[in-house]
């Protein structure tokens, strides 16, 4: 691990824009604004969609809607959430992986394809607007940085206790989340916040319940 200081007007920066990240949200032989959108949704702002309706089509057939020319992806999507199942979840995934068009299937930067511009702009659901990645990992880090806290919490969280979260554990999301903020998001803030939490100091060692439970070991 080392230090790489970036130019100012760098579109790399954080976590989005790591090679690896755009690699794995793409298809092996094109980008996947979709699998990028959905990464950010579940991965940053902890509101993943619900599982995709059965016989939903695929992208290509909206491809193949448009005649005389090679549609854009952008113009392919607008066909495919056009349709009433895939409106509601494409409204929410879209806008983030298109942010990212910039970036090839291997993370390669590029200000254009053969022929065209690339548009990178979009307004997400809950009305902020942006022109390009940086804007957009702007608007995440300031007004949805209470999402992503949340988020990482409850993965964080899921990790350090080994299950998966219960209604009785919001108090303690809460609480981590609470702490997270008043400590301007430092990392030791969660770390310290689970460590000391209610259900990771009550987490028994697997195999202690059983142990418990023998014959004989209450009266010892």
């Amino acid at each position: 691990m080392r230090l790489v200081r970036l130019p100012a007007e760098s579109p790399r920066g954080g976590l989005l824009t790591q090679g690896t990240v755009l690699a794995i949200s793409s298809n092996p032989d094109r980008t996947s604004p979709v699998k990028r959108g959905l990464f950010i949704l579940d991965n940053i702002l902890g509101s993943p969609p619900p599982p995709q309706p059965p016989d939903v089509p695929p992208l290509e057939e909206a491809i193949k809607q448009v005649t005389g020319r090679a549609p854009t992806l952008r113009e392919a999507l607008a066909l495919h959430r056009s349709r009433p199942l895939c409106h509601s979840c494409h409204n929410r995934m879209d806008p983030l992986g298109l942010a990212l068009e910039n970036f090839n299937a291997l993370g390669i930067f590029r200000e254009s394809r053969p022929g065209r511009e690339i548009d990178v702009s979009g307004q997400l659901l809950s009305g902020e607007s942006f022109t390009n990645p940086r804007e957009l990992k702007r608007i995440l880090v300031t007004e949805r940085k209470r999402d992503f806290y949340r988020c990482l919490t409850e993965k964080m969280l899921t990790y350090a206790v080994g299950r998966g979260l219960e209604y009785y554990d919001v108090h303690t999301v809460d609480a981590i989340v609470e702490r997270i903020e008043r400590e301007n998001g430092r990392a030791t803030a969660l770390l310290m916040g689970i460590i000391e939490s209610a259900p990771f100091q009550k987490t028994r060692a697997p195999g202690a319940a059983a142990e418990a439970n023998r014959p004989g070991q209450q009266a010892k």
